[in-house]
């Protein structure tokens, strides 16, 4: 809460030591500590609404529609039929809000820990928080891992929109939540969590990758461009008990018309495709995860 000093806001955070987003800001609109975390809202001069969790961007008003929209259509449109969805996470509403735009799906549930971030998203955000008024979606205001423990192969696709591997989310990025996810879907289901920023946090990237592989058939990691997140970047881990599913090759793929109507603004099936052509780098460090998983799994050791 103290991150706001000569009318700019600046991002400080442990996992990008030495990397630092700042925000010229033209008021606090609001500001609380919920059970579980710091809350706040600003008015900023260049990006409009922000909402900040624990000192942390989460989207703005300006790039909010690249992450949303890449989270939600990457799964969605690599599944052949995706009507029964779950998001967890997602408390500001805007991954609701573009999984509610796909034809095939019928039912969605969310399931958001903290309801300070849906009031204040209701309040602050309405350009997300429309999700929230989609007659698809059942919203659940509780712990998503407690959540999916009571489930069983009820989802087509589970979309994990959490904040980083801290505070109330860190037990999203574990090994048993993989191991519910594949629980709770049905045959040929798919997931796509957020993985952090192979840029800045490889230990994340590489360690998310690699609890995916071990449950699932077929694994990929895709990118997407989000200007206000640490190096202009996120990655999305995304697994399917399909082992036939190519992540590269959506299934489902709109007419420009259709995605005009949809409001799309940055997915396509173009755009689709390039979220998963890599730099070097990034492709050698999967390579290594999976030839890790394959020793780990044959007993051997792992580099």
């Amino acid at each position: 809460m103290d991150s706001i000093k000569s009318g700019w806001f600046s991002e400080f955070s442990p996992l990008w030591p030495g990397i630092c987003l700042s925000l010229e800001v033209e008021d606090v609109l609001h500001k609380e500590k919920s059970d579980f975390q710091d809350v706040m809202i600003l008015k900023t001069k260049s990006n409009g609404t922000a909402l900040i969790l624990d000192g942390v961007i989460q989207c703005t008003e300006s790039d909010e529609f690249s992450y949303q929209e890449m989270i939600s259509f990457l799964p969605l449109c690599s599944h052949p039929c995706p009507r029964n969805v779950l998001i967890v996470g997602g408390g500001d509403g805007g991954v609701a809000r573009e999984v509610s735009k796909h034809p095939d799906v019928q039912l969605i549930d969310q399931v958001e820990i903290d309801r300070s971030v849906i009031e204040v998203s209701k309040k602050y955000l309405p350009f997300m928080s429309q999700g929230f008024q989609s007659p698809k979606l059942n919203l659940h205001v509780a712990d998503g891992f407690a959540f999916m423990e009571k489930c069983d192969q009820k989802y087509d696709v589970i979309i994990t929109d959490s904040s980083d591997p801290v505070g109330p989310a860190e037990s999203l990025f574990q090994h048993n939540y993989f191991k519910l996810m594949r629980k709770a879907l049905k045959p040929g289901g798919i997931v796509c969590s957020q993985a952090g920023a192979v840029w800045i946090d490889k230990h994340t990237v590489v360690s998310t990758f690699s609890h995916c592989l071990k449950e699932f058939k077929s694994v990929a990691y895709g990118i997407v461009s989000v200007p206000t997140y640490p190096t202009g970047q996120i990655g999305f881990v995304l697994g399917s008990l399909n082992p036939d599913t190519n992540f590269k090759v959506p299934l489902r793929k709109f007419s420009d018309e259709e995605l005009d109507k949809m409001n799309c603004r940055y997915y396509s099936s173009d755009i689709h495709a390039s979220a998963f052509v890599l730099p070097r780098f990034a492709v050698k460090l999967l390579e290594d995860a999976k030839r890790g998983d394959i020793s780990q799994q044959n007993g051997k050791t792992v580099k």
